[in-house]
């Protein structure tokens, strides 16, 4: 690269930081960087184009253009050459602007005397600002010191967007971070809450994106990236398992900090005039934009270790560490990218809720937020990046939704809401010693899932009858290492003791899919959700099972004992782990140990060949708890991972509970006691379907039995069946209307 150009790329920064200095409105700062940028680049024309929202730009000063055109010239993202600019976060170059694709004639602007066009995408962190353009009557391509020397004028434009430096009238120049945003995820864990943004990890704010001593900055870069390779060698060193997930990340890690083209990009930019961490940003910008267009999962994954060595890079820089000191508000919906299940923990019930920006239905996340009861929103795309320590923030884990620093009017509508629901909680209450029976006669137990000795303490407040699904994985996911069985038979015999007598059904280790243990190493497989888990890990890895088994026969001490099989597909695997089972109780037995009053054996019947297996399998077992969530995604063969088609298939179609009546029947044959455990079954609506079906005992989360008694007690199920016989007849695809409508009547009345 010349020296000429790095000097006039340093000279035009300099001239851009003494202008952002100077005092000034928002949009007399725009007008003077436009002037100064066309001058020291020698076009006739530089505009700056920002969002007014998420779909339109708005030309906020010119220099050349028409001066009426400001503010009134306008387009949606994809339309024009700024719009393609703004759409695709790449930069568009052309000696003749007319006559390229996307071209848009906008004749406000007086723009048709010039041929050359230089677009370059303003953005932060992967989000859009907007875009920087020049122009020139001379047709001609820029060069590439043109074009990088652009780019980095518009990440500095980004850094000083981010800190408010153009703010004036109108919704283009209004301050960030400071009007209302609502944002659309998905539902991991239900509930509505209201309370203050606290971020897992606060953002890495540039102060000082333009540096005068590019020597000084070069030297802190090379300390940084010495120091990031040092701690993420001693990381690699401390691991135990060679063959661990988390090993992987490092070696990528590693892999990145010893990248000579991504360290020779960043020097570079440094080399123009940016600041070290300018410079990391400018790049982690650049990867962010790679990383919302590239299909290969494991380029995204690159691309996100990338992302995350960058931080853990500009922390470095600024010293702006993880805790920045800023407390915790008094009620915290914590907001993150992502989150493990350990730290989660960490947090605790201090939390009314979590909006993650990435996350799954199944994450370990998922799983700690069902067993702390607090809702939880996953996929809230740019959730990090609008939110800020201390916003206002309504999350309404039923819908999806966030309203992040709401209108008066959304919060009022919202509390209404939230008012409504404690209301209900009250009445729910009144009802919460008696049973679920309805006006038939007909007696439904209502049983809750639990995961944490957190959750024991919502049995009696819930009126459950007892645990019908005690997740065991939590207290190894949240471990570095496998806990041993002292500690295991430790925290089971604290379970049953909090049950008071109650039933505690305790699933034995549900990992894989989407559950994996730190310190076990993942097999690669193309579809994790149909491969190596559960009952299947535990058949073919028995150790860890035994020990758990023996864990539960101790921790029993002489109590009733139910044990319960997960992702049992055929009969061979419910004989095989029963058959552990027993043996473990023979071998307690001969070291004279207390064995259980009574032990019940069970399955999850989450696949559907389980529900076609021989009858000798429902002999053989004493109880079967239907795993509804996964049953139901592999019943209509639709990932419930994928928002495209985990909302199409309906829990109410027909098939789906002409399916599930055929399993309460062969049940009923053999009378093996029959449960349905799953989101569906916490939902009034649905359960009332379900018990109308046959189903006669229901395990949920402790704040959906208060709902779900309240309806069932409202209504005959004999009139329910002959509303969902007729709604069948009919030949519709699903009863939910037919249902929900005499439901309506029925409340009319």
């Amino acid at each position: 690269m010349p020296e000429r150009t790095e000097t006039e790329s340093r000279k035009l920064l300099r001239r851009l930081q003494a202008s952002l200095a100077e005092a000034g409105a928002g949009q007399e700062r725009l007008d003077r960087i436009t002037h100064l940028i066309a001058d020291s680049m020698g076009t006739e024309v530089c505009s700056i184009y920002l969002l007014r929202d998420s779909d339109t730009l708005e030309l906020c000063a010119t220099e050349g253009l028409a001066p009426e055109a400001v503010h009134v010239t306008r387009m949606r993202l994809g339309e024009g050459l700024v719009g393609r600019v703004a759409r695709d976060a790449r930069p568009i170059n052309t000696p003749n602007a007319p006559a390229a694709r996307g071209f848009r004639y906008m004749p406000e602007t007086g723009e048709e005397r010039y041929s050359s066009f230089l677009g370059v995408p303003i953005q932060r962190l992967g989000e859009r600002l907007g875009v920087l353009v020049v122009q020139s009557k001379e047709a001609r391509s820029y060069s590439e010191d043109e074009l990088y020397a652009l780019e980095v004028v518009a990440m500095v434009l980004a850094e000083m967007t981010e800190l408010g430096a153009f703010v004036g009238e109108g919704e283009a120049l209004s301050a960030r971070h400071q009007s209302q945003v609502m944002i659309r995820g998905g539902v991991a864990q239900e509930g509505v809450t209201e309370g203050a943004v606290y971020l897992h990890e606060p953002r890495v704010v540039v102060t000082r994106p333009v540096a005068d001593d590019p020597e000084a900055e070069q030297a802190r870069l090379s300390d940084a990236i010495a120091t990031l390779r040092q701690s993420v060698d001693q990381l690699l060193t401390r691991m135990d398992n060679d063959d661990s997930e988390e090993r992987q990340v490092l070696e990528a890690y590693r892999m990145f900090a010893n990248s000579r083209s991504w360290i020779k990009r960043m020097q570079e930019d440094i080399a123009r005039g940016l600041s070290a961490e300018a410079a990391v940003e400018k790049e982690q910008s650049a990867a962010r934009a790679r990383l919302e267009t590239v299909p290969d999962a494991y380029l995204r994954e690159r691309l996100q270790d990338l992302d995350d060595l960058s931080n853990r890079l500009l922390r470095i820089l600024t010293g702006q560490g993880g805790d920045t000191g800023a407390e915790m508000p008094e009620h915290p919906i914590l907001v993150a990218r992502n989150i493990g299940p350990g730290e989660l923990l960490d947090y605790g019930r201090r939390l009314k809720g979590v909006v993650l920006e990435e996350g799954s239905v199944g994450s370990h996340a998922a799983i700690v937020a069902r067993a702390l009861a607090i809702p939880l929103i996953i996929n809230a795309k740019r959730i990090t990046t609008e939110a800020l320590n201390g916003d206002p923030i309504l999350v309404d884990g039923e819908q999806g939704i966030v309203h992040l620093r709401p209108e008066e009017n959304v919060a009022k509508a919202f509390r209404d809401k939230i008012a409504m629901q404690a209301a209900a909680q009250e009445r729910y209450a009144s009802i919460r010693d008696k049973p679920a029976e309805t006006l038939c006669g007909t007696r439904i137990t209502l049983e809750m899932n639990a995961g944490l000795m957190a959750d024991l303490p919502s049995l009696p407040s819930s009126g459950a009858e007892g645990v019908g699904l005690f997740r065991t994985e939590l207290q190894f996911l949240t471990r570095n290492q496998v806990p041993r069985r002292g500690e295991l038979a430790a925290l089971y015999s604290r379970v049953m003791d909090a049950a008071r007598g109650k039933r505690v059904v305790f699933r034995t280790l549900d990992i894989g899919s989407d559950k994996v243990l730190p310190y076990m190493k993942r097999p690669e497989e193309p579809n994790p959700a149909l491969g190596w888990r559960a009952i299947r890990v535990g058949l073919d890895k028995p150790g860890v099972m035994r020990m758990q088994l023996q864990a539960l026969i101790r921790a029993a001490q002489g109590r009733p004992l139910s044990v319960m099989f997960p992702f049992v597909a055929q009969l061979e695997e419910f004989t095989e782990a029963r058959d552990h089972l027993l043996r473990e109780m023979d071998r307690e037995a001969a070291l004279g140990h207390i064995l259980p009053e009574t032990l019940k054996i069970g399955a999850m019947l989450e696949t559907p060949s389980l529900a076609f297996a021989p009858r000798q399998f429902f002999e053989m077992a004493d109880f079967v708890s239907i795993g509804g969530n996964d049953l139901k995604q592999f019943f209509f063969a639709a990932d419930r991972e994928n928002e495209q088609v985990r909302r199409r298939y309906d829990t109410l179609n027909v098939s789906f509970l002409n399916f599930l009546e055929m399993i309460v029947t062969r049940c009923a044959e053999t009378e093996t006691d029959l449960s349905f455990c799953g989101e569906d079954a916490g939902r009034p609506l649905e359960a009332l379907c379900f018990a109308a079906m046959g189903l006669r005992k229901l395990s949920m989360r402790p704040a959906s039995i208060g709902p779900v008694k309240s309806l069932l007690r409202r209504v005959d199920l004999r009139e329910l069946r002959a509303v969902i016989r007729e709604a069948q007849a009919t030949g519709a695809m699903s009863v939910r209307s037919a249902v929900a409508n005499w439901l309506a009547h029925q409340n009319g009345h």
